[in-house]
């Protein structure tokens, strides 16, 4: 007999019963070993400590047991008659059974379920101890399959967080320079709307401050007849005072008539711009802080130079210090009161002497040069303010320049390289974990050859049948990347009864006989394409539903973020009832991982697709397209398109704005839709949450018009 070699392999027998309890074992090599465990039963039933010990073990740990009986001494020869039944259950079984080690799907001979996870197992015949390989094996297995799930994981979840970041990246690139803009134009129309305010309200000023004097004129008069003066003594007896005294006093006096009148002012130039708090205020600071934040900088000081802007225009402060214009030319004014108000003596400061004091002040005033200072220095606050934001505003726009170049090329560098090497690497982790849940699939007959790739029958695979096989034999590095990225987003996406499911995928190492090593995406099988369902004849009721449903499938891989890039006949299924599924996402991405390269089939594509910038209509366009078949009910290529004699002649034409020519079955909101949809303008296309209502408002008018009028041109299958 030839002996068994083992390598890196350790039998361990526990202490019997009572010496070191079992778990404690157990726990001792679970983080260092994969346990195969057996565990040998001598007699018939389990005693009452082998029944806690075994309770112990599954409170504490998972492992699958493999359950042997031993055979007793001289019982190896039992005639078959004494045998018990296969399918019946011992009492062990039902034992092991009550402890949840067994299940009903075990039978007594040991063979396994038809789950693919490692299970314990119950052997009560010595020639069948054979199955503690097979055990051994599942064990194995369902240790490699976890393995390869977390390592799956691992890889999915740091690749969402590049293509997370990706997005986070690109909306960083498009906003930031619109907001820098954004901000100047709003600062420079609310500084021009102030600063038209200041020139066209100098008279209306001016007339405020006459109206006004004349309004607080008796108030003013009787608050300065009764106004106590501060660090002049005022002698109780009538004795006359000193000039320095005199002049306290009269600047006093002036200072309450000042303050009032600015107040009055103030209030007045308020509100006559308090309407631009709206329009400008609140938009205007977040954009700031926005900028601001994404900078990183401690002091705002763009937001401080905002914020005198708006102070000048909500925040008024009509002050006269010291070196103001409006400080001197009453200084003068008030020296002329001074002089026409001096006596041979000295005068005694009386109710009436300070009435008349303010009176005279008043008077003196002129409203017109009062006016005139106070839009003047409205105006430069206002300008000054202006060009400090403008200059604070230059220097935020080139730090942000700085850090967006950085951004856009850490962009670049997750797009084509970090983001495909970690799609390669979940890629293959997952095929890992379906060639061991469930083989490698059998390639039956040939469906059908694409650019990449060859589609085959296959009968079953992982419970699924009956499947379509798409083999993919990727001819370089790029390639691999784009079928990496496809399974990821396909494998991520939630099921969706209008996209084909994908089941699962492997990579097959010997393919073509060891020459190549190709990738095996298993998918949903359909009854035929589009193209094919064309040509055999479809009614206007069942292409108007494929039409529906192609736009119901292509919102919702754009509510993922994601756009498809090569919608066209043959990437459009149909299920035995017609009813539609979008497949084939090889060109399919989230606008945030796209490049700008030229992809998909030459008559569905955008014209902006050869500038490298587009978005998501790009699917709008080829869906008007893919309508214009739909309506047609032919797979005929439209004269424009068959009258170019190769692919840079069509494209050339379709910049100039060739597009299919209309037909006479054609609706005319039929052809409208097509229109709208492959507009040369990506902007003026429909969004397809518009599309979707006019579509089923054309399917119901049509086909109610259809059943009417049976013999109409577009119930007809071509």
């Amino acid at each position: 007999m030839t002996p068994f070699t083992f390598q890196e392999v350790d039998i361990v027998v526990a202490p019997c019963q009572g010496l070191r309890p079992t778990v404690d074992v157990l726990g001792d090599l679970e983080n260092d070993f994969l346990p195969v465990i057996t565990y040998a039963l001598h007699e018939d039933e389990l005693s009452e400590r082998d029944e806690q010990e075994l309770q112990e073990i599954r409170k504490y740990f998972s492992f699958p047991i493999f359950f042997f009986k031993m055979p007793k001494l001289g019982s190896e020869i039992i005639d078959s008659s004494n045998r018990r039944m296969e399918n019946e259950r011992s009492p062990l079984h039902r034992q092991l059974t009550d402890l949840g080690y067994l299940n009903s799907s075990h039978c007594n001979c040991g063979a396994p379920g038809q789950d693919t996870r490692a299970q314990s197992m119950l052997v009560e015949q010595s020639e069948k101890l054979r199955h503690l390989s097979m055990f051994s094996h599942q064990v194995l297995q369902t240790r490699l399959v976890d393995a390869a799930k977390a390592l799956n994981l691992v890889h999915c979840r740091c690749l969402d967080i590049f293509i997370n970041q990706a997005f986070d990246m690109q909306r960083d690139l498009q906003i930031t320079p619109k907001r820098l803009e954004y901000t100047r134009k709003k600062e420079n129309e609310l500084y021009e709307s102030l600063m038209n305010i200041a020139n066209r309200k100098q008279e209306e000023m001016k007339d405020m401050i006459v109206e006004t004097l004349n309004t607080m004129k008796e108030e003013l008069l009787d608050d300065a007849a009764n106004m106590e003066f501060k660090d002049v003594i005022v002698p109780e007896n009538g004795e006359p005072v000193g000039t320095r005294e005199i002049k306290c006093c009269i600047r006093q006096i002036q200072e309450l008539i000042i303050s009032r009148l600015n107040q009055a002012v103030a209030n007045k130039l308020i509100s006559s711009v308090d309407y631009l708090r709206e329009s400008f205020v609140g938009t205007l600071e977040r954009c700031l802080q926005s900028l601001e934040k994404s900078q990183d900088v401690s002091v705002h000081i763009t937001s401080n130079y905002l914020k005198q802007i708006l102070n000048a225009a909500y925040h008024v402060e009509v002050t006269f210090h010291s070196g103001s214009s409006v400080t001197r030319m009453l200084w003068e004014q008030i020296k002329q009161i001074i002089q026409r108000i001096t006596w041979v003596s000295p005068p005694v400061i009386t109710l009436e002497w300070k009435r008349k004091v303010a009176q005279e002040a008043i008077e003196s005033l002129s409203a017109s040069k009062l006016a005139k200072s106070i839009c003047s220095q409205f105006r430069t606050r206002l300008n000054s303010s202006h060009e400090a934001f403008a200059a604070s505003l230059r220097q935020l726009e080139a730090g942000h320049s700085g850090r967006l170049e950085k951004t856009e090329d850490l962009w670049l560098k997750v797009r084509k390289d970090h983001a495909p090497r970690l799609a390669r690497l979940s890629l293959e982790s997952r095929s890992l974990q379906d060639v061991l849940l469930h083989r490698k699939p059998k390639l039956g007959q040939e469906l059908g050859r694409g650019q990449y790739g060859v589609v085959y029958l296959c009968d079953n695979w992982g419970g699924h049948f009956p499947c379509a096989l798409k083999s993919v034999v990727p001819p370089d590095e790029k390639h691999w990347n784009d079928l990496a990225l496809e399974f990821h987003y396909m494998r991520s996406l939630p099921k969706h009864e209008r996209l084909v499911d994908l089941h699962g995928s492997v990579i097959d190492y010997n393919y073509g006989g060891g020459s190549s090593i190709a990738v095996l995406l298993i998918m949903e099988r359909l009854h035929r394409d589009l193209y094919t369902g064309l040509k055999a004849g479809l009614t206007l009721e069942t292409r108007l539903q494929i039409a529906l449903d192609v736009v119901e499938g292509i919102r919702f891989l754009h509510s993922q973020g994601l756009v498809h890039r090569d919608i066209k006949l043959k990437n459009v299924l149909l299920d035995k009832q017609n009813r539609a599924k979008i497949t084939d996402l090889g060109f399919c991405k989230p606008e945030a991982m796209m490049s700008g390269s030229i992809v998909g089939t030459p008559i569905h594509m955008a014209p902006e697709l050869f500038t490298g910038k587009y978005d998501n209509s790009v699917d709008v366009y080829a869906f008007g397209i893919l309508f214009w078949y739909i309506c047609s009910g032919s797979v005929k290529l439209p004269e424009a398109f068959e009258r170019c004699a190769s692919k840079d002649h069509l494209w050339n034409n379709v910049r100039r704005g060739a597009r299919p020519e209309r037909l006479p079955v054609f609706d005319e909101e039929c052809w409208q839709l097509m229109e709208a949809c492959w507009d040369g303008d990506p902007s003026q296309r429909p969004l397809l949450g518009i599309v979707q209502p006019m579509l089923q408002g054309i399917m119901d008018r049509l086909c109610k018009s259809n059943s009417e009028r049976p013999n109409s041109g577009l119930d007809d299958s071509t």
